[in-house]
């Protein structure tokens, strides 16, 4: 019996012509064979989505926080919607009090918060591009943001000022007023006014429009709502426009997808709010949220404190990306080794049965109940008791660690992709078939998908086992990056968005990514490496003749393979007692240490991020060259032959460094 599947054929295949590798054919979501969700009635921008759900549900909890009693968190706070709306409303009028109107740029700079939200409806409101501003992005990137995408008014966590001050006084040729969430003192209002910026507590600003009221404008669906920014390969981040359309279509798309599988969002679904909302994964999920009505818990910010959080919010959804959920498999498997034999023996069995049932294709409620009741009970107490789906994103998730959740965690563990550029959700697995773990699922019904080949990596979009870059199209698209019309061009071609991803169709309909077309990875923290980058910034290093640079997004940190400089390594162990030969000396424990340290200087001195940092190296007397088929011609390194090459040792450094 072939396998059920979840994507039908909308166009057919092409192949290769002027220049352009073949294409497979085109295919939309099974939820989307006779066409895609329509739009909702009146929902034509994000600030609709807030709007309408404000009308319907006045009174429902939406923004809650934990509350500190004498030094000791408590338990959440609400604001209703109706509560949240009459404050966004305040706030939008001081912004219009400070000559800020439709089409500005207004920047959000802070962890997840109600305040971070209130900004973001503001902007909203009227119209203005909500900015998100992180430090993730390496030194200079906030202020660069700023420059670049001219912004004149933002809203900063009151911990972060600090840090926004030293965009000064480059950034206030365009930035003239900063809002803290909370408190101000009376140095940094001095200090920024040396440069003509005018700095408010939270409370002052809600005042300074309170006499005011002004119309909201017109907002239509081509409107860009966010720039959000993220890193380019080469040095700077590139802004990333996304329009009223991408996340209300993405909207419709989530609700058809949900609804398809009996998982629909109601009033009393709850949201973990801990990702950052600087990214589009959260940013999209708390949009839903908001658009059925339901509550958005905010976390205190401390990952140690997170498990806590859960515990007193009891979240109905919860999504993560998969670091967080590695500490959450290695926390139980410490839990169940520690727990004594009998616990373990018991833990085993019931596993080993539910398992089994769950590979037979029965669904996670039905697989073994008892199990649930008397064995998992704890280990769904531990995320509060409620979760009903975990969704994975922003990198890949282990398979081990996916089917482990699936059969411990009482509820659906679906593993999603998207991108910025797609406003996230582009594919997402599906509950309740377990042949599709280690896989992203099928596309999301309001997207066409195809594969391109990509001959010089061997990839074939129409062989029998079809793989190729993955390429989207539909109204979820990004509307290009912000005053890069050249990158733009490179990425959207005919109406496809090429990711830059290599995928892999699977038979029933889900899509596996298997590797990377350009040179950027992410490490299981979900932090973007911009390798070649790195490996420019590194190579600058006289020791070193040579770098290539490996991470993955299964590893938290980069290893490299090195060729050194003769003289150089030669020299330093002369001076330090070490002998032998070249050869012998790249063996050396003492010499690996003395080039680690010095990668390291060169870090600290470019400023680089702590997960930029190489963690452990190999160091090669031979020069990679075009005999071992490690570089091209113009003595590009082929990465992938490098690391068909190097496997071995790659493996050996992750295994004695961890």
């Amino acid at each position: 019996m072939a396998p059920e599947k979840f994507i039908v054929e909308v166009e057919p295949a092409k192949p290769a012509k002027d220049g352009r590798p073949s294409m497979g054919p085109v295919y939309r979501s099974l939820f989307a064979k006779d066409g895609f969700p329509p739009p909702i009635p009146g929902l034509d921008s994000c600030w609709d989505i807030f709007r309408l759900s404000v009308e319907k549900y006045p009174n429902n909890r939406m923004l809650g926080h934990r509350e500190i009693v004498d030094g000791k968190p408590g338990k959440y706070v609400w604001m209703s919607y109706q509560e949240v709306y009459d404050i966004v409303i305040k706030v939008g009028n001081s912004i219009r009090c400070c000559g800020v109107n439709k089409g500005d740029k207004c920047g959000i700079y802070g962890a997840n918060c109600a305040e971070w939200i209130i900004s973001m409806e503001a902007c909203n409101a009227h119209g203005l591009y909500c900015v998100p501003l992180y430090d993730t992005l390496g030194a200079g990137a906030v202020e660069f943001i700023i420059s670049h995408a001219e912004v004149t008014i933002a809203f900063v966590e009151e911990k972060k000022l600090p840090e926004l001050l030293k965009t000064f006084p480059d950034a206030s040729k365009y930035l003239k007023t900063i809002v803290s969430f909370g408190k101000v003192t009376p140095q940094q209002k001095e200090e920024v006014e040396k440069f003509g910026v005018v700095l408010y507590s939270w409370d002052e600003f809600l005042q300074l429009g309170s006499e005011k009221q002004f119309d909201l404008p017109v907002k239509k669906k081509e409107d860009i709502c966010t720039i959000m920014y993220t890193s380019g390969t080469t040095g700077d981040p590139k802004g990333v426009l996304i329009s009223n359309t991408s996340i209300v279509t993405l909207i419709a798309g989530v609700k058809r997808l949900l609804g398809s599988v009996n998982e629909s969002l109601t009033v009393d679904d709850v949201y973990l709010s801990y990702l950052p909302l600087a990214h589009i994964f959260d940013r999209v999920i708390e949009e839903c949220f908001i658009n059925h009505g339901a509550s958005i818990g905010f976390w205190r910010g401390d990952v140690k404190l997170l498990t806590e959080d859960i515990g007193e919010l009891k979240p109905t959804i919860f999504c993560a990306v998969p670091r967080v959920l590695d500490r959450i498999y290695s926390g139980l498997q410490h839990k169940i080794t520690s727990g004594g034999l009998l616990k373990s023996t018991l833990f085993n069995l019931a596993y080993a049965y539910k398992h089994r049932n769950l590979k037979k294709g029965q669904s996670h409620v039905e697989a073994s109940p008892l199990s649930d009741k008397v064995v998992f009970s704890k280990v769904k107490e531990g995320l509060g008791g409620r979760v009903r789906l975990i969704l994975s994103g922003a990198a890949p998730l282990a398979s081990h660690v996916e089917a482990f959740l699936r059969v411990v965690g009482c509820c659906h563990v679906l593993q999603g992709y998207g991108l910025t550029e797609t406003c996230a959700g582009t594919f997402v697995s599906l509950p309740n078939h377990y042949d599709m773990l280690g896989t992203v699922g099928p596309p999301v019904p309001n997207v066409d998908v195809c594969l391109e080949s990509v001959p010089e990596m061997s990839y074939d979009a129409l062989s029998s086992t079809p793989r190729g870059e993955v390429c989207v199209r539909g109204d979820t698209l990004f509307s290009g990056y912000f005053k890069r019309e050249d990158l733009t061009k490179e990425v959207m071609i005919d109406g496809w968005f090429h990711t830059g991803d290599v995928g892999e169709w699977q038979p029933n309909g889900s899509l596996k990514i298997i590797d990377r077309k350009k040179n950027i990875f992410k490490l299981s923290q979900g932090e973007y490496v911009a390798v070649e980058n790195l490996e420019n910034i590194y190579g600058d290093n006289p020791v070193i003749d040579s770098i290539w640079i490996y991470g993955n997004s299964f590893e938290s940190f980069l290893v490299a393979v090195i060729n050194p400089n003769e003289r150089a390594i030669e020299h330093w162990a002369e001076h330090n007692g070490i002998s032998g030969d070249f050869a012998s000396l790249c063996e050396n424990a003492k010499v690996k240490e003395y080039i680690i340290g010095e990668l390291a200087k060169t870090g600290k001195e470019k400023k680089l991020k702590g997960f930029e940092f190489i963690k452990a190296v190999h160091l090669d007397p031979l020069p990679f060259d075009m005999e071992r088929d490690l570089l091209t011609p113009t003595f590009k390194k082929k990465r992938p032959q490098m690391l068909k090459f190097y496997k071995d040792v790659i493996d050996n450094m992750y295994k004695s460094t961890k």
